[in-house]
């Protein structure tokens, strides 16, 4: 009997080996700026999970949050050098990096989160930017309208606007300078001590920041300049090594999860936005709108922004003007 069963122990232990999956597990690191504690980043944690679910144990990322891996400003070189295998951060953090995708941040007048990032996600699918090479997006995703917050000055008229100190990010500072304002360019972890400190008066940004950034504790009124409305695009990359690296069933399952979360990203901006406008009003805070007349007006004095970027990118070889327009047929 001994002879016959170890025999056949042995013939079944190697006919198992040949018809069980195999695979070598891939263990990646995800670096965000964004606090734990912030929908996005619950949303990029979440993303994780999604991924190791369903490669069935296949891939399996460990998520930083609140850049303790890599800074804001140097993730996206974070991920091509591989500091980080996978990276989350504002493009414009590295102005005139990305040309291309630098139109969609422009003062198109964005309604929602939603909107924004379908337009982010077709700019990117149609003009497929070659700025991008040296990574592999996973996808991109933008705020909600970016609007002008202070801290002690009402502000609804251009008048208003001389001599502001304003907060911003990127293409919002040629903004700003478009409405008579001057801008401070700082990213948004920044923001807080500076409006807490009189640094600036004011801050551009989307509301769901009053929230998850708690700038509505130091931010006193809103400026509802929806005709001037900008986004941020914001960038999901992985390393192109590690990417390439990974099983064919893998890289599906995860291209099917970057569609998904996409969107999700969008709806969550908008979600948080009514988040940040309940956190503002809650605090103290109020919205000041814009007459009809008025919010023209900021339209027609930012229009040059929108000019200068044709004007500059036509200088690089990219026809600036074919993105304008087509993001204002997507819109």
């Amino acid at each position: 009997m001994k002879r016959i069963t170890l025999p056949a122990f042995l013939f079944l232990c190697l006919g198992l080996f040949f018809t069980l999956p195999a695979f070598a597990k891939t263990e990646l690191t995800y670096a965000s700026f964004f606090p734990p504690t912030h929908g996005q980043s619950q949303l990029a944690e979440s993303w994780c999970a999604e991924v190791e679910k369903r490669t069935n144990g296949e891939v399996v990322i460990k998520f930083y949050p609140a850049a303790s891996l890599v800074k804001a400003p140097q993730t996206y070189d974070g991920v091509v050098s591989g500091i980080a295998d996978i990276g989350q951060t504002v493009l414009a953090y590295t102005g005139g990096r990305f040309p291309v995708s630098a139109a969609i941040d422009l003062p198109m007048g964005y309604k929602n989160g939603v909107q924004a990032t379908k337009v982010a996600n077709a700019v990117l699918n149609k003009f497929q930017p070659k700025e991008f090479d040296d990574t592999k997006i996973m996808y991109l995703h933008a705020h909600g309208p970016g609007l002008l917050n202070t801290t002690k000055k009402k502000i609804v008229t251009l008048e208003d606007m001389k001599g502001l100190k304003v907060r911003t990010t990127g293409a919002s500072g040629a903004i700003i300078t478009a409405l008579g304002g001057s801008p401070v360019g700082k990213a948004m972890n920044e923001s807080y001590e500076l409006l807490q400190k009189g640094v600036v008066d004011g801050s551009l940004h989307p509301l769901e920041s009053n929230k998850g950034w708690k700038l509505g504790e130091v931010v006193k009124y809103v400026t509802e300049n929806y005709s001037t409305a900008y986004t941020t695009t914001f960038a999901v990359m992985m390393n192109k090594a590690k990417w390439e690296a990974l099983s064919p069933a893998a890289q599906d399952a995860i291209k099917g999860i970057n569609a998904e979360w996409a969107g999700k990203h969008g709806e969550s901006w908008d979600q948080i936005d009514k988040d940040g406008i309940a956190f503002l009003k809650e605090k103290g805070g109020e919205l000041l709108p814009q007459t009809p007349e008025e919010s023209e007006k900021w339209q027609k004095a930012v229009s040059p922004v929108v000019d200068e970027y044709i004007k500059s990118t036509s200088g690089k070889g990219i026809d600036g003007k074919a993105v304008v327009d087509f993001i204002k047929a997507n819109m």
